[in-house]
């Protein structure tokens, strides 16, 4: 992948010096150097939740500062703007920053430090230095693992790292996709990463998924550079011309099978694993559950679902969970049911349930994690949900038509949404048939 901080297209070339030199005049002035957009960097900016009045910032792989700009003027609480470390290797790109910040009037509030993200200097990098560590298209230089392990240190306590990630967006993909990106970078699943965040001792705020547009900022203005620049310079040149071209063709033939994805993480602190510790319900919780439900929409509509689907056949013992609060009673719930998929069968995720007045402690986020988890190890493959789209992407799900699943009733496509548990066995596409007391 080509952006603002990656020569690994260059490193089998011979003359890498030069490959390089003409990499970045390629690159100059565009701007981007990787997919987004200022819409998904305020969207992502508005998961991480409150901030300092002035939040410290680092931005890791800055580039030419698209991102670090925008934090600088709008970060913090009520949007204050934020103090931003932007940190790049490539000197100019970081000259076009500081110019940036000045035509702004920000220039008081963006430093800027030519370094290695992958081996930042002692002064200024202490543990706990900032509220806010943003890598956008630039973590997948050290890999996703070595990125959540390296700069976790940096948070100060309560701090976010947001950063984003290419990955698969299909469960199977073509051998064409594969030959372009296995060489350069093993792309994996949300499902993956989110599996890779939580086991590196992160909790998630949001995932998002970023949308064709913001591939369009970015190669837009590089395909018109290539044309440009097409008849001019030496070999190296001649090469860095036709590594891009590659990528623009598999972008244009292969795009559907995978796209960017921004985290937003915040390490757990101690005690967080027992806030809302969730197990499977047991009888004595049936009415709890049904109180929940009854208060978490304000009709009966779910809570009679529930109690239809305990008598039913597609009722699964022991994939029914609820969180308990400090006090033992139920704070929220979460339920799986049997269904299918053109006859395989599939799991769906409803209702989930939280007392209103616990909403946003992550009481809820907490159950359908277990739940989740409860249905991997029983040997589950796949999930779907109809949801709210900015929700469930935190768990790993996406759109279900990615995957060719569609629902049996008109539905928006980001609302029907599937998770693949299991990667390594075939996801059954068609039309999802729910259980009798769906209703569907």
């Amino acid at each position: 992948m080509t952006d603002s901080n990656s020569f690994d297209t260059a490193s089998d070339l011979d003359g890498v010096d030069d490959f390089t030199h003409a990499f970045f005049a390629l690159h100059h002035g565009l701007p981007r150097q990787a997919p987004g957009s200022d819409a998904s960097t305020r969207h992502l900016l508005s998961l991480c939740g409150p901030l300092p009045e002035r939040p410290r910032v680092l931005d890791l792989g800055c580039g030419p500062g698209r991102s670090a700009l925008l934090l600088a003027a709008e970060a913090g609480a009520a949007g204050t703007g934020a103090e931003v470390t932007a940190v790049d290797l490539h000197a100019p790109f970081l000259d076009e920053l500081r110019a940036a910040a000045a035509a702004r009037g920000l220039a008081g509030r963006v430093r800027t430090v030519e370094a290695d993200m992958g081996a930042l200097p002692g002064e200024g990098f202490e543990d706990g230095s900032f509220d806010l560590v943003w890598a956008e298209g630039s973590a997948y230089i050290l890999g996703f693992d070595a990125a959540l392990a390296r700069w976790k240190r940096l948070l100060a306590p309560g701090g976010t790292l947001v950063l984003t990630e290419c990955q698969w967006s299909v469960a199977q993909p073509s051998a064409g996709a594969r030959a372009f990106w296995d060489p350069h970078y093993a792309l994996r699943t949300t499902a993956d990463n989110l599996a890779a965040a939580q086991a590196a001792g992160y909790r998630v705020l949001g995932v998002h998924e970023l949308p064709d547009s913001d591939w369009a900022e970015y190669y837009g203005p590089l395909a018109e550079r290539v044309r440009d620049l097409s008849a001019t310079g030496g070999p190296a040149m001649a090469r860095a011309l036709a590594a891009t071209r590659e990528e623009l063709d598999v972008r244009a033939r292969h795009g559907h099978e995978y796209g960017y994805a921004g985290y937003v993480l915040r390490p757990v602190s101690a005690g967080d694993g027992d806030a809302w510790p969730a197990r499977p319900e047991t009888a004595a919780d049936a009415a709890a559950v049904r109180e929940i439900n009854l208060a978490a929409f304000g009709t009966p509509v779910e809570a009679d679902l529930v109690d239809a689907l305990r008598a039913d056949a597609a009722w699964l013992p022991g994939l029914s969970y609820v969180a308990e609060a400090p006090d033992g009673s139920v704070a929220a719930h979460a339920l799986l049911t049997r269904c299918e998929v053109d006859g395989a069968p599939a799991l769906a995720l409803a209702p989930v349930a939280a007392d209103p007045a616990l909403q946003r402690s992550g009481a809820g986020s907490s159950v359908v994690r277990a739940l989740l988890s409860a249905a991997g190890e029983r040997g589950e493959s796949l999930v779907l949900v109809l949801g709210h789209p900015e929700y469930y992407p935190r768990f790993g799900f996406l759109p279900a038509s990615h995957f060719g699943i569609r629902a049996p009733f008109e539905v928006p496509d980001g609302a029907m949404m599937a998770l693949v548990l299991d990667a390594s066995r075939p996801v059954p596409a068609g039309t999802i048939r729910y259980p009798d007391p769906f209703g569907v």
